[in-house]
């Protein structure tokens, strides 16, 4: 029988965006090394409401590694010490007994903080909507699935559609690029025939869109595919730069 973890949390806690927040220290005790790392913070919230205290804001919701939502810095990295998982696939087993966890929101300025924990990641929805998608009529679904798409194409894109947008490639990288986020959503399009109508201007209206958020430049040091629970691959970044250097040529004749 395996023995429950008695761990020091370092959290961060801050009222909203234009507060200055600081970390603050939580005991928690008998932890099951079963527990998903978000379910050791349902615990400590249980504890804190008790206490009369206000509970760690924190983003959840299918618990299942699939929506992006559970962003949190851990010991330095995000999503934790762990590689190919979310937060809230990341199990207490993953630390040992005294330990100290340091828990941070992503740090970037296109992802200000809402609160503790929670910050704004509505950058990449207006880049979504900029160009990751297609306006083209493609049929009903019938239809779409009597295209012929080599299976190597077919594959790549399924991979860079896996890209579930939890941040943590902007979280990984020392200039906040949004770079490997941007490129899986434009090449799960461009290496499909229904995308091709579009490709150059969804390319170009979607790094226009990356850069107004104010996103930093690609640094090419590959922490962001490291660092992504999807391990999503580099790739799809040269994908797009070549998509885009070929746009822009296209544009200027």
């Amino acid at each position: 029988m395996e023995k429950n973890l008695n761990l020091s949390l370092k959290v961060w806690r801050q009222k909203n965006a234009k507060d200055k927040g600081q970390f603050e220290t939580y005991k928690v005790n008998d932890i099951s090394t079963d527990m998903s790392f978000l379910e050791m913070f349902d615990v400590l919230n249980e504890r804190l409401i008790v206490d009369g205290k206000e509970p760690i804001a924190f983003d959840h919701d299918c618990r299942e590694g699939i929506c992006g939502m559970c962003s949190m810095f851990i010991n330095g990295r995000p999503h934790g010490p762990k590689q190919g998982v979310t937060t809230c696939q990341l199990h207490m087993r993953s630390f040992n007994d005294g330990d100290t966890i340091v828990v941070e929101p992503w740090r970037a300025s296109p992802f200000p903080v809402i609160k503790d924990l929670v910050v704004d990641r509505s950058a990449f929805d207006r880049i979504i909507s900029a160009g990751g998608f297609i306006s083209i009529n493609t049929g009903n679904a019938q239809d779409a699935n009597s295209l012929p798409i080599p299976k190597d194409d077919a594959d790549e894109s399924f991979a860079a559609a896996s890209c579930i947008g939890c941040g943590a490639c902007v979280a990984a990288c020392k200039n906040a690029s949004a770079m490997l986020f941007v490129s899986a959503k434009v090449s799960q399009l461009a290496l499909l025939p229904q995308g091709q109508p579009e490709r150059k201007q969804r390319v170009m209206e979607m790094v226009a869109q990356m850069d107004s958020e104010g996103f930093g430049s690609c640094t090419n040091t590959g922490a962001c595919s490291a660092e992504c629970p999807k391990e999503i691959s580099l790739t799809h970044i040269a994908r797009m730069n070549r998509d885009y250097i070929s746009a822009e040529l296209s544009s200027t004749k």
